[in-house]
């Protein structure tokens, strides 16, 4: 076994219990999942937004993303309305129960994460994010592991 596999076995099986762990006090406290949660992040931070957009960022298909914003406005936690450029398009907005739900879940994200990171000292986090966001650049800029790209 290469000394790669070690570390992105930890970096999965990390990434794992951090997700399953956030999304379930999320869920408990909020009613929403740590997926939907980032999908109103992410309808919320870029202007305009778009399915597509949704796709670039997390890189899963236009069907899954689509098949979600249709579950998050069936819960009344976003719309799609027309583009003001292209009628052919919709943008995503969240509604004020979406608004309201998305400020009412940051917290609860930002504390559980606290809590399961606090035993990392501070200088290591740090140089851990820039790490994993320097692998994330070079990932994306290759255009690797987006549905359909290959490897």
């Amino acid at each position: 076994m290469s000394h790669v596999t070690p570390v992105f076995i930890d970096l999965v099986r990390v990434e794992t219990r951090l997700y399953n762990a956030v999304s379930a006090r999320l869920r408990a406290e909020q009613g929403l999942g740590l997926g939907q949660f980032e999908f109103l992040e992410i309808i919320d931070r870029v202007p305009e937004c778009r399915v597509l957009d949704i796709v670039g960022e997390l890189a899963i298909t236009v069907g899954a993303v689509s098949k979600a914003v249709d579950r998050l406005a069936a819960a009344g936690w976003c719309v799609r309305v027309a583009h003001p450029e292209d009628r052919r398009s919709s943008v995503l907005r969240l509604t004020a129960e979406g608004e309201r739900l998305l400020a009412a879940s940051r917290p609860v994200v930002e504390s559980q994460l606290a809590s399961l990171t606090a035993a990392v000292p501070p200088g290591d986090l740090t140089r851990i994010a820039a790490t994993l966001a320097t692998l994330r650049e070079t990932l994306e800029a290759g255009r690797h592991g987006r549905p359909g790209a290959g490897a």
